[in-house]
């Protein structure tokens, strides 16, 4: 049910949880009512529909800690910064801000500064607007606080950014344009651990023009390349355990 809960939306009815697991709806229901008692599983008050609980999410942030995240996926983010020909930064939530745990260069000459330990602003980032999309205790903090205006593009509005957390979790990644730094755009999809829980992000970022298209939409490919990245990680996240 755990595992039911951590995909897709995140957002599941009752009726649809049961169907999909094979279960009596009464059955199904006093299951969700016991991981409700230990807060594994939240019941949205105004859809009725359920979703994982702020405890083990908290609980799957701590089954990694930033070296062995950083340890685990440096060979996918290399690769991905070859393949995309932009920089990558693997990021986790620490203190109500993205924490930059692992930095690869943008494979070309130009001057560029190490990002490792940096704290990046979570609804302003793709890499933190991944990680606010799938930590409902986290995104509901986040909306209660004032929404730093960093540049024109940036979104300051509470109601604006659950929309857009909505998406991503519809879409399975996060992108921004200009809304952290102008002229400069970023792309993050979700890194997660056995059971799906998500514990960190994996992206890039660059030249606003080199990442969207003409319309200021992720480039496909680029997005792609992102996702698979994430995908491979998980991967080898589950395989290790």
């Amino acid at each position: 049910m755990l595992r039911l809960l951590a995909r897709g939306s995140g957002h599941h009815g009752l009726t649809e949880i049961a169907d999909s697991l094979g279960l009596a709806r009464g059955t199904a229901h006093g299951i969700l009512r016991t991981l409700q008692r230990v807060e594994f599983v939240e019941q949205d008050p105004g859809t009725g529909r359920y979703r994982l609980g702020a405890a083990l999410l908290h609980l799957g942030t701590s089954y990694l800690d930033a070296n062995e995240l950083r340890s685990r996926s440096i060979n996918w983010a290399d690769t991905l910064a070859a393949r995309s020909g932009q920089e990558v930064r693997i990021g986790m939530h620490h203190d109500g801000a993205v924490l930059v745990v692992h930095h690869v260069f943008r494979p070309d000459d130009s001057v560029q500064t190490l990002g490792i330990g940096a704290m990046l602003p979570l609804h302003a980032t793709a890499l933190g607007k991944v990680l606010l999309a799938y930590d409902p205790d986290l995104s509901a903090a986040a909306r209660k606080r004032e929404l730093t205006s960093l540049t024109r593009r940036t979104i300051t509005r509470a109601q604006m950014l659950e929309r857009v957390l909505t998406e991503v979790r519809g879409q399975g990644w996060a992108g921004e344009a200009e809304e952290y730094m102008p002229g400069e755009a970023s792309i993050a999809a979700p890194i997660r651990i056995p059971g799906g829980l998500v514990i960190g992000a994996i992206g890039i970022s660059g030249a606003a023009d080199r990442l969207c298209d003409s319309a200021g939409r992720p480039r496909a490919t680029l997005v792609r390349q992102v996702v698979q990245a994430a995908e491979s990680v998980t991967t080898s996240l589950v395989d290790e355990n």
